[in-house]
C-alpha cells in the first residue's frame, strides 16, 4: 500500500491558454494605456508653461505675428535639413 498522494497531469487546454493570454494582453494595455495618459499630462503642462509670456512657444508664435513669410521660410529650411538627414 502506497502513501504518496497521486500528482495531477492537467494540462491547460486551449480555451484556458487563450483566457490567460488575454489577461496578459489585457494587463499589458492597461499598462501602456496608464503610461500614455501620464506622458500626456506631462507634455499639456509643458506646452502650458512654455505659451506663458516669456516662454518658448510664446516668443515663437509673437515672431511669426510679426514676420510670418520669414518664419514660414526658416520652417521651409529646417523641413529641408530634416528631410535630407534622413
Amino acid at each position: 500500500m502506497s502513501t504518496e498522494i497521486p500528482q495531477s497531469d492537467h494540462q491547460p487546454g486551449m480555451a484556458e491558454r487563450a483566457i490567460d493570454t488575454a489577461a496578459d494582453v489585457s494587463r499589458t494595455i492597461g499598462e501602456v494605456a496608464g503610461g500614455l495618459h501620464s506622458a500626456v499630462g506631462r507634455l499639456t503642462s509643458a506646452v502650458e508653461e512654455s505659451r506663458k509670456p516669456g516662454g518658448t512657444l510664446a516668443t515663437v508664435a509673437s515672431i511669426t505675428r510679426e514676420a510670418p513669410l520669414a518664419s514660414l521660410f526658416v520652417a521651409f529650411l529646417f523641413g529641408v535639413a530634416v528631410a535630407r538627414r534622413r
